[in-house]
């Protein structure tokens, strides 16, 4: 009865799983028609859109083909069009060629007869020139037996006379130029000069060879010497000038050409004598200091001088280079002053005549770079500095006007001559440059030697201290047409044999004397 029981419980759980799973089976079945219903509804869907999409397609294609068909069909009616007004014109060409032809014959028929006449004419003109001729040739031979001379004789008198004629009317012609150059340039001329100059006004610095160091007492130069001169050579030789300590109370001289090293030597003196501690090894030392600071104020010497004048774009080297000028004097004017006072006349005048300020300003400042090289130089100081100005890429007006300013190379562009005459005002305005009395007597004979030189001068004279050359001529050389002439020869040959500030009058007297004794 058990086993039955457990049969039919058997039977029964498997019943109920088949059950179960039938049921499952009918559950899933449904699910997977209506998963394909979906899907066949979505492809159905998707089918559409793909549709639509491919006639949108389609009809833009065929858009696009009408009108790429209608646009072909416009270039071929404009070409036809071109076509036929290119074949009327031509045809209407044709027509004209036509007639024209028929002018050409008749009017080659026409020309066939002129040029029958013309030679006809022709030969009576050359009957005609043949018959001048030989009447001019009898006509000459009368003319040479009444004149008692050839006609080639003729010609060398007459040539002889207009050549002297021609000499003195073209004297008096270049004079009345040059005069009235003179009152209309010259007046132009001065104007543009004396406003350049009333715009700048700088104080002129005389230096010399030596600088004076003051100290408080006379102690100080024993121990400034140092024990069997210690102290003093160390600083000699640290420095490179020579001090020179001698009786002059409270004051010991520095000796060198060089105002950077003398300067060097000041500065050095004056924190050692304000320290106290003097000794080889504290000398070397302050000197050292005393360099570098002194490159930091030559460097920022450049920079200000570079700001002060509106110039920018300096490089870094010119700018050292600039500062340097301030610690160098030419002929007993500061260098840096003459080149900022340069630099300004430059700018004043090229704007006073229509020329770039800026590039005249920043050649003025460096025309005179070369002056402080950082190495011996045997070439001129202009043609150095032009090359340091090209190695450090200034603009070639710039460097034009730096190598050309005392005429070591050819002049190129209006800036170097606005830059050589400004050069020259800064340097022989009053007070600025002290001159050389062997220069200067050496340019006074020269001036009187080369008027000399010239036919028929009797003296010469330099006066105003080279401004004016006056020229006693012999009465009996030269005639009063001749002193215009030499007056002007003179003037070319010391334009171009001699340097010289400003301008020179050159004044011609002829004189006559008429002497007698009474007895």
């Amino acid at each position: 009865m058990d086993e039955i029981m457990i049969i039919i419980s058997i039977l029964t759980m498997i019943a109920g799983f088949a059950l179960g799973y039938f049921i499952k089976i009918k559950v899933l079945h449904k699910k997977a028609d209506k998963i394909i219903k979906e899907a066949i509804a979505e492809s159905e869907v998707i089918k559409k859109e793909k549709i639509l999409q491919a006639k949108e397609k389609f009809l833009q294609l065929k858009e696009k083909h009408e009108e790429d068909v209608n646009e072909r069909k416009k270039n071929i009616l404009f070409e036809e069009n071109k076509l036929k007004q290119r074949e009327s014109s031509i045809n209407i060409r044709r027509e004209e060629l036509k007639t024209n032809l028929k002018e050409f014959e008749i009017s080659k028929q026409e020309n066939t007869v002129i040029r029958a006449n013309l030679t006809k004419q022709l030969e009576l003109v050359e009957n005609k020139i043949e018959e001048l001729d030989k009447l001019h040739k009898a006509h000459i031979e009368k003319l040479e037996n009444i004149a008692g001379i050839s006609v080639a004789d003729a010609k060398i008198e007459l040539v002889k006379s207009l050549h002297a004629e021609a000499k003195t009317e073209a004297m008096t012609y270049i004079n009345d130029i040059i005069e009235e150059a003179k009152i209309t340039a010259n007046k132009e001329a001065k104007k543009i000069i004396v406003k350049t100059i009333q715009r700048i006004g700088t104080e002129s610095a005389i230096e010399n060879a030596v600088t004076v160091f003051h100290i408080e007492n006379d102690d100080m130069k024993g121990r400034i010497i140092g024990r069997e001169g210690r102290n003093i050579r160390a600083l000699e030789a640290a420095t490179g000038i020579e001090i020179i300590v001698d009786d002059t109370p409270e004051s010991i001289v520095l000796s060198s050409f060089d105002p950077i090293r003398r300067e060097v030597a000041r500065l050095a003196l004056h924190q050692l004598v304000t320290d106290g501690r003097i000794h080889p090894a504290r000398i070397e030392e302050v000197v050292a200091k005393t360099k570098e600071q002194l490159e930091e104020e030559i460097m920022e010497t450049g920079k200000k001088t570079a700001i002060d004048l509106g110039i920018h774009g300096l490089h870094r080297e010119i700018l050292r280079l600039v500062g340097k000028m301030k610690y160098r004097s030419s002929y007993g004017q500061n260098l840096l002053q003459h080149s900022r006072e340069t630099a300004k006349l430059c700018a004043v005048m090229a704007s006073e005549l229509g020329l770039n300020s800026k590039v005249a300003k920043r050649a003025g400042l460096l025309h005179d770079i070369g002056k402080v090289p950082d190495e011996e130089i045997d070439i001129p100081h202009a043609i150095y500095g032009m090359k340091l100005a090209e190695r450090y890429k200034e603009s070639p007006e710039v460097c034009n006007a730096i190598g050309a300013h005392h005429d070591e190379i050819e002049m190129t562009n209006l800036i170097s001559p606005i830059v050589q005459v400004c050069d020259a005002i800064s340097g022989a305005r009053p007070g600025a440059r002290r001159e050389v009395a062997e220069s200067y007597i050496k340019r006074i004979k020269q001036l009187e030697t080369i008027a000399a030189e010239e036919d028929g001068v009797v003296k010469t004279y330099a006066i105003q201290a080279g401004r004016e050359l006056r020229v006693i001529v012999g009465s009996d050389k030269v005639s009063d047409k001749d002193i215009e002439k030499i007056s002007f020869n003179i003037a070319r040959r010391i334009e171009e044999e001699m340097t010289y500030p400003g301008q020179v009058k050159i004044t011609v007297i002829r004189e006559v004397r008429a002497v007698n004794y009474a007895k």
